[in-house]
């Protein structure tokens, strides 16, 4: 008993540490923490973040209101008014909120189920693992694109179906990332310990390997959701998106659609597309930074104190 509670106690204080280490919590690395996630990136995420999380306090008017149509950036209306005449700023300012949502929420699905095959896979390995790795090597080569243009023109437009598809859809790389590390934490002689101890494999996953695979799910996590929100801009942009939640990409498809491009109205197509841009680019930088720790971490070792 004494020897399960002193492993429970040094199992405790080792996920601290890794979590401490890999955040660097130390206030004199923290400055070199900041450049390798590309402090850039960071600050310009935090603005979208910002914007879609509070826009009311950044938009000039409710993105339901109408004025005349078509009309030109003014004081009253900086980026002018569109086909119905809504104020084309405040569309893109709450347009912040579907687009990263839609991200997101495809990401945490597209982590959850990654980690879950990747996890179970490497850590039992044998037959599950043949099964599991051959399944994901077939949703591999699904060409995605057009089966979300067909599920999408088939089924009722919604964001929560494109949510459900592009999360469903895009956890492959996850996985087999994950299945190889956890391969490799799975020998690692803590491990060992608490399988000899009597620790249960769901104990052991949770307590032992899950900890050390944060710093591989994170870059991961990011670049998923960069992926996802030119994924839904793109099928937006073609129609098959829900038009009564408008993101980046409905104003894009709306902005070509409903005569934006052929009276050459480019503050109603210019500001979404750079917007995206924009936010993806501050994505995929923290991410980049978070594969750099990640190269940093793996120096370092599973077993190392």
């Amino acid at each position: 008993m004494m020897q399960k509670e002193a492993y429970l106690q040094e199992s405790t204080r080792r996920w601290k540490d890794s979590i401490a280490h890999y955040l660097n919590l130390d206030i004199r690395k923290y400055g070199r923490t900041l450049k390798k996630l590309n402090l850039g990136g960071f600050l310009l995420f935090a603005f979208f973040l910002v914007l879609a999380l509070f826009p009311s306090l950044f938009a000039p008017y409710s993105p339901t209101e109408r004025f005349f149509s078509y009309e030109s950036p003014s004081t009253a209306h900086l980026l002018g008014t569109n086909d119905i005449g809504n104020d084309i700023l405040s569309e893109l300012v709450y347009g912040a909120r579907i687009s990263m949502m839609v991200g997101f929420a495809s990401a945490c699905i597209s982590t959850l189920i990654g980690l879950m095959i990747g996890l179970c896979s490497g850590y039992f390995r044998g037959t599950l693992d043949e099964l599991l790795m051959g399944f994901t090597d077939v949703v591999l080569t699904i060409p995605k694109i057009p089966l979300i243009i067909i599920l999408g023109a088939f089924l009722h437009p919604s964001i929560w179906t494109l949510i459900l598809v592009l999360g469903l859809l895009s956890w492959e790389s996850i996985a087999r990332v994950v299945r190889s590390k956890t391969l490799q934490i799975r020998e690692a002689g803590y491990v060992k310990s608490a399988r000899c101890m009597g620790f249960s494999s769901f104990h052991i996953m949770r307590s032992e390997i899950f900890p050390n695979l944060t710093h591989v799910l994170l870059p991961k996590f990011m670049l998923a959701t960069a992926s996802a929100m030119i994924s839904e801009a793109s099928l937006s942009f073609l129609g098959l998106g829900d038009i009564s939640m408008k993101s980046w990409g409905i104003m894009l498809s709306f902005a070509f659609s409903r005569g934006g491009f052929i009276r050459d109205m480019w503050w109603w197509y210019i500001p979404p597309g750079v917007c995206i841009t924009l936010c993806v680019m501050s994505i995929a930088l923290i991410g980049f930074g978070f594969e750099e720790r990640d190269k940093e971490y793996g120096k370092r070792g599973v077993d190392a104190e």
